[in-house]
């Protein structure tokens, strides 16, 4: 499969694994707690384990997600973790960001309206967007309460494609897991697997990415190539 980057009118961005390096935050702090129980793990290997059991949990945590929203308790859910962010004080916490997302992101608003299509809650979606001074580049950030549904469903795409003015089926979607290439599927958009998250090339391939990268980073060499050229 390919882009067809004609087509390409606006850009929607998932967060975690895609534009903030979360999935890396969880392994080192998952690495600490293996720490003491090292002579237990092949090898005494306890990043590599880390990463391993990291990468493990995503997928059911992604159907357990989907799995609230089908029985109407995502807006619950997302609530409670608004909740716990603001009593944990996570506002004093840096979100790590993909090496070279930054410039990345500046380049690709010199072409398009970008947005933000996250699960994730409001609250910590904004605290990383305005950490990393990018909440300037988007034009709609849609979060795990905007729509009555969110990834894997299409509504959050949607709604951004509404808020930037432009059809659904003439957006890219860019994330790191197949919830994001099913909601870009589901609203007719063209998708991109990154492999800078959590999600493999085995899964996202079978999810039905048009385009599989590397990273994030280097999605502004492929669509500005076609317009410089």
């Amino acid at each position: 499969m390919a882009l067809d980057i004609p087509r390409i009118a606006a850009i929607c961005f998932d967060v975690d694994g895609t534009l903030s390096d979360t999935d890396e935050l969880w392994v080192h702090r998952l690495e600490r707690f293996l720490i003491p129980l090292r002579f237990m793990l092949p090898g005494k290997q306890t990043l590599r384990t880390a990463r391993w059991l990291v990468m493990g949990l995503e997928t059911p945590g992604n159907w357990g997600y989907e799995l609230l929203d089908r029985l109407h308790l995502d807006d619950e859910a997302g609530r409670l973790i608004d909740a716990v962010s603001r009593r944990k004080n996570e506002k004093a916490k840096h979100l790590p960001v993909i090496p070279d997302v930054l410039r990345t992101v500046a380049a690709l608003q010199e072409r398009y309206p970008l947005a933000i299509v996250s699960a994730r809650g409001e609250q910590s979606t904004l605290q990383f967007l305005q950490q990393q001074h990018l909440l300037p580049s988007f034009s709609a950030v849609a979060t795990a309460l905007t729509s009555p549904h969110t990834k894997p469903f299409p509504d959050p795409i949607y709604w951004a494609a509404g808020q930037m003015g432009v059809p659904a089926d003439r957006c890219l979607m860019v994330g790191d897991t197949t919830v994001d290439i099913r909601a870009g599927k589901a609203a007719g958009a063209q998708t991109v697997g990154v492999l800078c998250g959590f999600g493999s090339e085995r899964e996202l391939r079978r999810a039905g990415a048009d385009l599989i990268l590397p990273t994030t980073a280097q999605l502004d060499e492929i669509l500005l190539a076609v317009h410089q050229s």
